[in-house]
């Protein structure tokens, strides 16, 4: 979905960077498993502490890294000195998320000016198969990052 979209100067270091800043996802163990302008992917390993309680991954962790998982990808797209957050998202929880970890994919749909649009599939996998456990359509929007002084 990235149609061969370029990142910008950096962008794989930009998003290391900022991904070591993230105190949910650190929470979580998430690892970032692959950057690509317009598209990231992340990974987040099974812990009784995510869990719901039928020891399901809680619906919350799903939604966070999907959630990051589109910022990071319209991150990628986005002039250094830009930020992102998110301005909308909406989530269909498809299944309940068993397995050894979760894998969650963003990829820009459309990039733009003051939004971008992105949307993105998690899945719960185990073994040598995997679920599809929840779809996102998110939009992103970048703000300047303040000055310091």
């Amino acid at each position: 979905m990235n149609g061969g979209a370029q990142g910008t100067p950096d962008y794989q270091q930009r998003v290391r960077d900022s991904f070591a800043r993230q105190g949910l996802l650190a929470t979580f163990a998430a690892e970032l498993t692959s950057i690509e302008p317009g598209a990231i992917e992340i990974e987040v390993p099974f812990s009784p502490g995510l869990t719901q309680q039928d020891d399901f991954f809680h619906a919350g962790v799903a939604i966070s890294i999907l959630d990051s998982a589109c910022g990071y990808a319209a991150f990628t797209l986005m002039a250094p000195g830009m930020r992102v957050l998110t301005v909308e998202l909406k989530v269909n929880l498809l299944a309940p998320a068993v397995g050894d970890f979760l894998r969650a994919r963003g990829e820009v749909v459309r990039p733009g000016r003051n939004l971008t649009v992105c949307r993105g599939d998690a899945y719960a996998v185990s073994g040598g198969g995997s679920k599809h456990v929840a779809t996102i359509l998110a939009t992103m929007t970048g703000i300047a990052e303040a000055n310091a002084g």
